[in-house]
Order: C-alpha cells, then structure tokens, then sequence
C-alpha cells in the first residue's frame, strides 16, 4: 500500500540513463532558477519603502529611487562578478566550491553555512509573499497564513520537486513566464496613464525629502539593506551550473544576463510607478496590489497580477529546492554533512536535500509566525557574505591562472567583493537589532556542525581502513550446505570482520555489492583485486539506486536454485557509533535491510557489530 501511494505520489524510478533528459534549456532555467530573483520586484521595493515612511516625524519618500537604484548598480556589479564563477567553476557549487579551491576551508565553511541560511529564508519569505499577495485579493484568508503556506511547502513545493527536476521545471516555467508578461502589462499600462494624465509624473509628496543627517543616513542605508532582499538568488545559477544542457558554462552565463536584464527593468518600472502613485504601506494590502488596483481597478487583470504574482513567489521558493539540494551534495561528498545527502533518490533529485529544505522552511515560518516583515529582517546578510566570500576567491583564482585578461576579470571580481562587502557591513549595522544577529548567530554554529561530522567521518576512516597486508586465512572445516551473503558496501575493516566471521560458518560465501553506476562498480573492483582476500566479489547493477530490493531480489533467485536442505544466511556487516549523534550522520540501510530479511522463511539474518571507539 506505501508502495503504490509512493509511486502515485512520486512516480516511477528513472534509470541513470535518463539524467541527461533532466538537464534543462536556457528558457527552462530562466524560470526555474531566477523565480526567487524575479519575483523579488513583489516585495523588494515595498521593504525599502515600508523603512522610509515609518519614522515618525521624519519626511523620507524621495529617497526611495536612490534607494532603488543603487540596488540596481549593486545588482550589475554582482552579476558581472557571478558570470566569472560560472566560467571558472561550471562544476557547480557557487562561493562554497570556489572559495574551497582558491582561499581554504573555513571561508568555504562559512559560505556553505551563510548560502543553507539564504536558501532555507527564500523558501520561507517566498512562501510568506506569496501568502500575502492572496490574502490582499481575498481578506477572508487573513487569520489563516501559517496553514496556507505549510501546506504550500509540504503538498505542492516538495512532492513536485521529488518528482524530478523535469517534471518541477514543467509545472513551474509557464507560471513564471504568465506572471513576467502580467509585470511587462503592468509597467506598460502604468507608464502609458502616467504619461497620458495631467497628473506630475512625480508628485510632490514622493519627491519631498529631508536633507540628510546622521538620523537619516541611518535610515537611507537600512532601507538599502531591505532593497537588496532583490538580489537574493541571483546565486542560485552559478550554484546550479551542472544541470544546464550543454554547453553548461556558456548557457548558464547567458541566463544570468537576462535575468538581470529583467529585474533592472521590472524594479525601475515598479518604484517609478509606486512614486507616480504614491504609495504608502496599507495594513494587509501590498504595494504591488495597490499598483494593480489603482490602473485595472477591480477588473480581471487586477487579480490575474495577483494570482500570477501568488503563484510566483510560492514558485520563487523553488530556486532555493534547486540550488541548496545541489550545494548539500556538494558540501556532503566532502565530508562536512551526512553523506546520505549526497545521494540521488530514486527520480534522480537529491530527496535527502529536499526534505532538509523543506522541514527548515517550515519550522522557521512557525517559529516567527508567517510574518513577511520579520523573516525579511532576516534577509540578505547570508547571500551577501556569500557574495562577498566567492569574489574574493574569484581574484585569488584569477591571479593564480594569469590567463588572457586576468587582470580585467581580477578587477572586476575584486570591485564586487569590495561592494558587497560593504553590503554586509550596512546590513549588520541597520538590521543587527532586527533580526539579523539570528543569522549572524546561526553561520558559526553551522561551521562548527560541519567541522565536527568532517572530524567523524575521519575518524572513522581511520579505524575502518583495511591494511592490504591483512589476508583471509583458508579454513576447510566448514560442514553443511549453508550459502553465506556478505554485501558490502566496500572493502573496509567491518568488511574483514564479517568475512572472518562468515568462514566460520561455510566455504559457500558470496561477497556480493550492489553498484549504483558502472564508476562505483570500477572502484569498489578495483579496491577488492587490490586487496586480494582470497575470493570473488560479484556485482549487481543497479541503475535505479536501489540498494535493498536488488539484494531481496538476489535472495530469492537464489532460493530458487538451491536444494531444499541448504540454508541462505546473510551477513550484515555495521559499525556502531560511539556517540548517539554520529548515528544521524549515517543511512540505516542495515537496519531496514535486517528487518526486510528476518521474515523471509529459511534465511538467517546476523549482523556484525563493529565498534568505533572515536
């Protein structure tokens, strides 16, 4: 019954084969990608303008497009550098994997644990915005956000992206493309009344300002910090590079352009439009709907721009289901997370990473309430750090290269890490109080988690590593028929144990690994003849990743074939962890693979204990 609801849900397995039909074109993973970056225009300028008007007794409107527009060079500045990681790192893992390469681990650290931050607040501010786009086109929903965006999250976010990256990027592309050519009418409709009207283009009371002072400097510079909630994602192409169809590098650069292109344009359209208008905050009524409302009326394009934009902020929390699973397997091959999450499921998405996303999403909308004002404060400082950390890791690599204008691309990178720099530094300043020392908080306890399971992992490589010169010894006093399975994953210290174990119960042993991929397969080959203990190692394929069913399946072919006195026992090599903690960082596919064995009639089932002592 979970068999079939499974395979309802989540569809069949897709063979290895098919990955190629999962990497995506240009115009895919324009909207796949840049939802988060796009739809930003929804909220982004509304989080400045919210900032400049709430001072009391302090005249702040006619800051709001220098505001704007310094986000927009801030913005030009960030993807010319961005366009030179993807050039220079078409393997994928934006600031992590760069920094990693050229300025060591812990900056690397910090930019995986600053990048899990902003993925983990997009999907979450995503959900939150879109929510309350709804909410201000139907006020009986107000009351009832927090349901509304887990369910969101949990029913469509997660069950589509487990599907597959082909089938999320089918559902997800034409809502995006309807809600990019809602905006284009939108603009267009709104620059057309404004220039037609005998109305100022600007009024007086959106130019009205106070000349600046410390006070409201202060406030200019937080109101920058909520603007540049625009650019998170603009990193999400270069985390995702691997899944462009080829050439990867080349369509990834291309992609990047126009999503800048696109924003710069939409966020100019709409603060000139919410300036034309003037726009104040309304209690549970965006600015984007006030936009909407004030050139369609109540008409039907007014709740086409609010439904598409609905849609798109919910769809926004996509980029992040796409580049943080793509970033964890990265960071989990290394050895700084559970290795499970570097793991392709049985669709050929990285499950593990998915659900990580998903739960951390969740809980942070219930821990501050759905409240899109309080997860914004939130926002931005974990992208900037990355930003910042990858430029300088681009100039280091540039430098070490020396390749043909090495310098341009030197400076180019070095302008980005000094401008974001900046960023972060502002951000810290006017947001610190606001909620931004939470993140601040959370990246070294992230670092400090990834040092701490890489410090495992080690440790159990030391002591489950098999010296070659460890050998089986012979052992004919073996009676009965007893066919002994001892699967393996590869030749460990575990291994040798159980294998010494298993000669003391027959000459009939089968030493058999289920191989995900024909390199595995190679590689665990190769470290077994390397070896040498004395017998055959027999691989199965398995092209759909599964480990267990493969191995049931093996049992019961070979049920078939022998006599009916003979007994199938099978071997379950383990190591046991000597901190409770150190189990979560590993598969329980021993576990599950005892449970399913133990009630098949005429197998026995043992499992091996090895003890780490670290």
């Amino acid at each position: 019954m979970i068999r079939i609801a499974r395979r309802l849900l989540i569809g069949k397995p897709l063979h290895n084969k098919e990955i190629m039909h999962e990497r995506l074109p240009k115009w895919k993973a324009l909207s796949i990608f840049s939802s988060d970056a796009l739809s930003s225009v929804a909220y982004g300028p509304e989080q400045a303008l919210l900032v400049l008007v709430a001072a009391q007794g302090i005249v702040a409107y006619g800051y709001l497009s220098p505001v704007i527009i310094a986000v927009s060079v801030l913005l030009l500045i960030v993807v010319l550098s961005y366009v030179q990681v993807s050039r220079a790192n078409p393997e994928g893992g934006g600031a992590y994997a760069i920094a990693k390469k050229n300025i060591g681990e812990f900056p690397a650290l910090v930019a995986a644990g600053a990048v899990f931050a902003d993925y983990v607040l997009t999907a979450a501010v995503s959900v939150a915005a879109g929510t309350a786009a709804i909410v201000s086109a139907f006020p009986i929903l107000a009351g009832k956000e927090i349901g509304i965006d887990l369910a969101v999250l949990f029913f469509i976010l997660m069950l589509v992206n487990l599907r597959g990256l082909r089938e999320s990027s089918t559902a997800f592309v034409y809502p995006t493309y309807a809600f990019l050519l809602g905006m284009v009418v939108l603009i267009c409709t709104g620059v057309y009344q404004a220039f037609t009207s005998d109305a100022a283009l600007i009024p007086i009371a959106s130019l009205e300002k106070q000349p600046m002072n410390m006070a409201m400097l202060y406030i200019v510079l937080r109101a920058f910090a909520n603007g540049c909630s625009s650019m998170t994602g603009v990193e999400a192409i270069a985390d995702s590079v691997p899944l462009f169809s080829k050439p990867e590098a080349k369509n990834a650069i291309t992609t990047t352009y126009w999503m800048a292109g696109i924003l710069v344009t939409m966020l100019g359209g709409v603060t000139f439009m919410m300036m034309h208008f003037h726009i104040s905050p309304i209690l549970e009524v965006t600015a984007l709907s006030q936009l909407a409302e004030r050139i369609f009326d109540r008409s039907f394009l007014y709740y086409y721009i609010q439904l598409t934009t609905m849609v798109v902020l919910y769809l926004a929390a996509n980029t992040a289901y796409n580049g943080l699973p793509v970033l964890l397997s990265i960071v989990a091959k290394d050895g700084y997370l559970p290795r499970y999450l570097s793991s392709r499921g049985e669709r050929l998405t990285f499950s593990n990473g998915i659900i990580v996303i998903t739960v951390s999403a969740a809980a942070l909308i219930v821990a501050y309430g759905g409240q899109l004002d309080h997860l914004i404060a939130l926002y931005a400082i974990g992208v900037f750090i990355s930003f910042t950390i990858a430029q300088c890791s681009m100039v280091v690599h540039w430098k070490r290269e020396r390749g043909r204008g090495w310098l341009v691309r030197a400076i180019v990178n070095g302008i980005g890490a000094l401008a974001t720099g900046l960023v972060v530094f502002i951000i810290t300043l006017t947001k610190f109080s606001h909620g931004a020392w939470a993140v601040l908080v959370f990246i070294p306890l992230m670092v400090f988690i990834f040092k701490k399971i890489r410090a495992h992992y080690d440790d159990m490589a030391e002591q489950l590593h098999l010296p070659l010169d460890v050998k089986l010894e012979n052992d004919d006093g073996a009676v009965g028929r007893n066919f002994v399975i001892v699967p393996i994953s590869s030749p460990t210290r575990v291994v040798y144990e159980s294998l010494k174990f298993a000669k003391t119960l027959s000459k009939d042993i089968i030493v058999l690994h289920i191989a995900k991929d024909d390199e595995s397969a190679a590689r665990v080959q190769a470290k077994w003849e390397e070896w040498n203990p004395g017998m055959d190692l027999e691989i199965i394929q398995s092209p759909y990743r599964l480990t267990i069913q493969p191995l049931l399946d093996y049992v019961e072919e070979l049920k078939k074939k022998k006599n009916p006195e003979d007994y199938i026992t099978v071997v379950i090599p383990e190591f046991e962890t000597r901190k409770w903690w150190h189990r979560l960082l590993h598969n329980q596919t021993g576990w599950i693979l005892h449970a399913m064995l133990v009630i098949k009639e005429n197998v026995s089932v043992t499992t091996i204990p090895y003890h780490l002592n670290k």
